[in-house]
């Protein structure tokens, strides 16, 4: 598997090897060696997959005092994925990075624990997986607004298909102090 770094520390993109031919396509979504060699050490304790039509946009969502990494991908369809930095104290807070998920292109998305998450569905309609380093916890459940001006993410769609709960976050700079994780260095 081939390992790109992202302009964000800690956030990267995971290309899988894949095996082709006229029968189809075989490669490993997960080995917790070789993730692990690559910086990911971490334990998943749920999996999701989520269905959603074109324009749907879902987040910028994240937990907090229960953060959750999240190891994203695509099954059928092609989404944009978005991750926030937003740890306080970051070198980097507030930025964030966007990356194409495909079925075709099979890549993987390392979002780590304290990052915000997003995405928007490009084409009629993508399945989306993604595995949690912590359970959901409606209690720690939070989000921050998809277009948030300060944050700079040049989303590919204008006008999404949001949530009641996406529809209402507030901006980055609304959110409390202590409703954000805090970074470690």
């Amino acid at each position: 598997m081939k390992v790109i770094e992202t302009r964000l520390p800690g956030a990267v993109v995971i290309e899988p090897q894949v095996f082709g031919d006229a029968r189809g396509f075989f490669y490993e979504s997960y080995n917790e060696a070789k993730y692990r060699e690559a910086g990911i050490d971490r334990r998943f304790v749920q999996s999701n997959v989520s269905r959603s039509a074109r324009g749907v946009l879902r987040g910028l969502h994240y937990q907090w005092p229960h953060p959750q990494g999240k190891l994203v991908s695509v099954l059928e369809g092609e989404v944009y994925d978005v991750a926030v930095d937003i740890r306080r104290g970051s070198p980097t807070f507030g930025q964030s990075v966007g990356v194409m998920l495909t079925a075709d292109n099979h890549r993987h998305f390392w979002v780590p624990e304290g990052f915000a998450h997003g995405f928007c569905v490009l084409s009629e309609f993508a399945t989306f997986s993604y595995q949690c380093t912590a359970l959901y916890d409606p209690k720690a459940d939070a989000g921050i607004r998809w277009n948030d001006a300060a944050l700079g993410i040049d989303w590919p769609i204008s006008e999404p298909l949001l949530s009641d709960k996406d529809g209402k976050t507030p901006l980055l700079a609304e959110v409390p102090a202590d409703r954000l994780p805090t970074y470690a260095a």
